[in-house]
């Protein structure tokens, strides 16, 4: 009996190398990668890469590579999401040698230590690194690769490197065939964002990512037309699956996005059909739409457009796009498909996307899991859900509740090999092939999963009672002018938990809605609206003490909150 989770047939791959192959003879001229190059304020020059070009300059960079006697060796790769990022990705793992991608955002002294804990012998950096990676101690290091032209002496420049990798493998230099990949050895380490200890080097395997690749492409479809948009960081396993790699696997372009400001811009100039995001980026987007439609006095007739299109649609004539042509215009007019993770999006969001005609496909993942774990199909949905796992994966809610909510635990071949050097956490987080997520929620009747929050957030009352933050600032974060907030507790005394919510609010907004306040005024305005939220939950939810603040939270470059950080600062 065909899987009713399963949407669409998918091809198996089983390495990188084949990923490269398989792709390239389908599609050699059609255009992999878009980007801008700025040689001046008014000097853009815009540049197009086909999948033949590509293959040929990982072939001619991970040549080179090779000459080095790098192989068997790890190689990091730390810069702005960029062409030579993607190529040294896959010229290191074809070549039968370890990528260790890094996180931009990172401080200089987590960046050196990073690179002491990976031991890498080579590192392919944009030039702003230089000076960091190179007053690294004690490490493994040989070789400094520099994306950007340079005129240190102790750096390689990339296009050099490229160049003569191209020139060797013209004079019959093969050495790059001749490797033999092993798809279940380790060929990645990821390092965790670190929101509640010190980062793990996740070991993963190109059988890993690949049959999560395929699994993702039995539930949503991308076309050969497409073309992506890359915002996300790319050394985050969200992005560089999502975008980068499930790009190549479908043939589809990736532009590479100017920063989180030219969002816009970049969509509307590289004609953008596919986007990948985070909730926050999408309710920017969403607040944007409508508060443009506000400007123009339209929000009466779009609202009444919207009905009408909703009862067109019932009887089977979808005229969403041509009715709203001038709000997707803003975004390029090709907008199609939002793929979304990371955490929970409102179920407004959700809809004001779909009314528009953009299909929103919510997931689920980690760095442990390669990285999606479960998600929403093209043809089935159900909001406030994350979808159906992964065909090919287990899913198991281990020790449920009375409500049915436990830890999510899964087991599949797309489950890390463990941490790096760390065989304690990796004891401790896998069992029986079992990987424990750390995250809770709950299965229903018809297969779909949803989550309650993160196992080291939840707050236990002292009658034994679960309280789930992020259920609760689901809730505050849609009071307006509220950006963000974050519920945890305070013991009064051995018996009594107080539940209290730090409030990070807008100020231009929360003069918008509320007038000028001062402080201790808008502290009252959040606290009735409280009060409103505590009425729909039961007693043990009531938050009972508010703090007000416009200074954002703590958070990891991927956006997430550090709430150790916030409630040692507390």
């Amino acid at each position: 009996m065909k899987d009713k989770r399963i949407s669409f047939a998918a091809e198996e791959i089983k390495d990188f190398r084949e990923l490269i192959n398989r792709t390239v003879n389908k599609f050699p001229d059609h255009i992999a990668y878009k980007y801008k190059i700025r040689h001046g304020k008014d000097d853009v020059e815009y540049v197009c890469k086909t999948f033949s070009n590509f293959k040929k300059d990982v072939e001619g960079l991970a040549t080179s590579l090779l000459t080095m006697e790098l192989q068997g060796k790890k190689v990091a790769v730390i810069s702005s999401n960029r062409y030579e990022w993607c190529t040294t990705y896959l010229a290191v793992t074809t070549a039968g040698m370890v990528i260790v991608p890094l996180d931009k955002a990172l401080p200089e002294n987590e960046i050196q230590s990073l690179i002491k804990r990976s031991k890498i012998e080579a590192i392919v950096c944009e030039a702003k690194y230089i000076e960091a990676i190179r007053n690294t101690t004690d490490s493994n290091l040989k070789y400094i690769i520099s994306m950007d032209e340079t005129i240190e002496k102790d750096v390689i420049f990339y296009q050099d490197l490229l160049n003569q990798g191209k020139k060797l493998r013209e004079n019959g230099n093969r050495e790059y065939e001749a490797i033999q990949i092993d798809p279940e050895e380790m060929s990645i380490i990821l390092f965790t964002s670190g929101t509640t200890n010190i980062s793990k080097g996740v070991m993963l395997s190109q059988k890993n990512i690949c049959s999560n690749l395929q699994a993702i492409a039995m539930y949503a479809h991308m076309l050969p037309t497409d073309t992506l948009l890359s915002v996300l960081p790319i050394h985050h396993t969200f992005e560089c699956t999502i975008t980068f790699l499930i790009g190549f696997y479908f043939g589809s372009a990736v532009a590479f996005c100017e920063g989180l400001k030219y969002i816009q811009k970049n969509m509307q100039e590289f004609k953008v059909s596919v986007f990948v995001g985070v909730p926050l980026i999408l309710e920017n987007i969403h607040k944007k739409v409508w508060k443009g439609i506000e400007e123009q006095g339209k929000t009466k007739l779009i609202k009444a457009m919207i009905v009408i299109t909703k009862l067109l649609s019932k009887i089977g004539i979808d005229l969403r796009r041509k009715v709203f042509k001038p709000i997707l215009d803003q975004f390029g007019g090709k907008l199609r498909i939002v793929f979304v993770g990371a955490a929970p999006l409102d179920k407004k969001i959700i809809k004001g996307f779909n009314e528009f005609g953009v299909d929103l496909v919510q997931g689920y993942g980690l760095t442990e899991t390669s990285p999606v774990v479960s998600c929403e199909s093209e043809k089935r949905k159900k909001p406030g859900s994350i979808g159906f796992p992964l065909a090919n994966l287990e899913v198991k809610i281990v020790d449920p509740d009375e409500q049915g909510i436990g830890e999510i635990t899964v087991k599949g071949p797309s489950v890390m090999l463990g941490y790096y050097e760390n065989e304690d956490a990796t004891n401790k987080a896998m069992k029986d092939g079992w990987f424990s997520t750390g995250d809770y929620g709950y299965l229903d009747k018809k297969g779909y999963l949803y989550i309650s929050g993160r196992k080291s957030d939840i707050i236990v009352l002292k009658n034994g009672k679960n309280i789930y933050p992020q259920e609760l600032e689901f809730l505050l974060n849609k009071i307006p002018g509220v950006v963000e907030t974050m519920v945890f507790a305070r013991n009064k005394t051995s018996m009594d938990t107080t539940l209290c919510a730090k409030i990070v609010y807008d100020k231009e907004q929360v003069q918008e809605v509320y007038g000028e306040k001062n402080q201790e005024e808008l502290k009252e305005v959040f606290w009735q609206k409280v009060k409103e939220v505590n009425q729909t939950l039961p007693d043990v939810k009531h938050i009972k003490e508010i703090m007000i603040t416009e200074e954002p939270l703590a958070k990891t470059t991927t956006q997430k909150v550090k709430r150790y950080e916030e409630i040692k600062n507390l």
